[in-house]
């Protein structure tokens, strides 16, 4: 319902002072932490960023963001009056974090560029919310919700949310050129948001402006390309990548769109460090270090690439146990996935991963106590010949027991 308003002197009041539009009430708006924590601010807060932009679209609600025109400190003070926890978690920005089991709220005082360098900017607090709107990346980001429903659209961010446009707000290449992280994270929100052709300005500033990403971090680079690989269907995104001069430049090793499209319709639930390990051509150990990816990122992608034990999409379900007790289920599961992308393999593809799902780990049953015990030195014939009898074990399909595992032990020991 619309809610444009006039002042007293009949002049239009801005989208960031008078509501443009109104919403029912959601379950999260209401609930109780998100009552407290306005209730502490005195009516001085809106929603703002990622949870307006998804209730507008009925989308699950994750972060909760709120702006204030309050000044960090007095937010401070404001939550500790109330018995909130508060944590400072970016007083320089002006952001302070209030935690109301089970949610976390990230309250940041309204602001203003003072001064930018490309990855971090200087602000000054100010209580315009218009102000606030114009330093935003894009204009789906820069809606305002009341507690009570009413939205504030000070760029016209409604109308390009609804028909999936992913605009900057003002200028794209200066927005970009405020912090360079922006031109991934339109690729990104164009990836779960976009439809129809992207913006036109927005990829000419991108094209533009390329040549900066090298200036960002390997820890924000990684977390923008694993969100857009997060989204349903990331190849268009991916594609005007490419088209723009854009991945080249952030991942010279993303050279499988091929194998990546393969993948996407066979997945069982998408999972973006797969999609990562479709993309790239060749060794990922540089792109690891670069993305700065945690150990177990990087173990995992080093192994999609380089399999410890080979996966024979062909094999019968014997070779298919005895790949699953090597490798474990998950990193099976991405294999099979990646072999039938990779080869177009796919009849099997239901069985496989049903053996997937159905996999229980096995234990060998001896250990190097069982050895040492019939008379073996402690060292390095020990660990032989456990490995012998587990290979022995898993070629018999793991159907021997403690009791054959001891015996055939004893046979090759010539104790029998």
């Amino acid at each position: 319902m619309s809610c444009r308003r006039r002042s007293a002197d009949g002049s239009r009041l801005s989208a960031a002072d008078t509501a443009v539009d109104r919403i029912a009430v959601q379950p999260w708006m209401s609930e109780a932490p998100a009552r407290a924590v306005l209730a502490a601010l005195g009516g001085e807060g809106r929603f703002v960023g990622g949870c307006v932009r998804d209730a507008l679209l009925g989308r699950a609600i994750g972060d909760v963001d709120i702006a204030t025109p309050l000044a960090p400190e007095e937010v401070i003070r404001r939550l500790q009056v109330a018995k909130i926890k508060a944590v400072p978690t970016g007083l320089a920005h002006g952001t302070v974090t209030a935690v109301v089991p089970p949610r976390h709220f990230e309250i940041t005082t309204l602001r203003r560029d003072v001064e930018t360098d490309g990855r971090h900017a200087r602000v000054a607090f100010t209580a315009d919310w218009a102000a606030d709107a114009a330093r935003r990346d894009f204009t789906m980001n820069a809606l305002f919700l009341a507690a009570d429903g009413n939205l504030f659209d000070p760029v016209g961010g409604l109308a390009d949310l609804r028909a999936g446009r992913v605009r900057f707000v003002g200028d794209a290449a200066t927005r970009i050129r405020e912090d360079v992280l922006r031109l991934l994270r339109f690729y990104r929100f164009y990836a779960h948001y976009g439809k129809g052709e992207a913006d036109g300005a927005a990829r000419a500033a991108c094209r533009a402006l390329a040549h900066l990403l090298p200036s960002l971090s390997g820890e924000r680079v990684a977390g923008e390309t694993l969100k857009l690989l997060g989204a349903p269907d990331p190849l268009p995104s991916l594609l005007m990548m490419v088209e723009d001069g854009v991945l080249a430049v952030l991942l010279p090793e993303a050279r499988r769109l091929d194998r990546l499209a393969s993948l996407l319709p066979l997945e069982p639930a998408l999972d973006p460090l797969r999609r990562l390990g479709a993309l790239i051509a060749g060794d990922p150990s540089a792109l690891a270090e670069r993305l700065r990816l945690s150990n177990e990122q990087r173990a995992r992608l080093l192994a999609l690439a380089t399999p410890p034990w080979p996966v024979d999409l062909a094999g019968d379900d014997r070779t298919q146990r005895r790949a699953l007790h090597r490798l474990g289920a998950a990193l099976y599961r991405d294999l099979v996935l990646l072999g039938a992308a990779e080869t177009g393999a796919r009849d099997r593809l239901p069985a496989l991963l049903a053996l997937a799902a159905e996999w229980h780990p096995l234990v060998f049953p001896l250990r190097g106590r069982d050895v040492t015990a019939l008379g073996v030195p402690a060292g390095k014939e020990v660990g032989r010949l456990l490995a012998e009898l587990e290979q022995w074990w898993e070629g018999g399909d793991f159907r021997a027991d403690r009791r054959q595992c001891l015996a055939e032990l004893k046979r090759r020991l010539g104790r029998n």
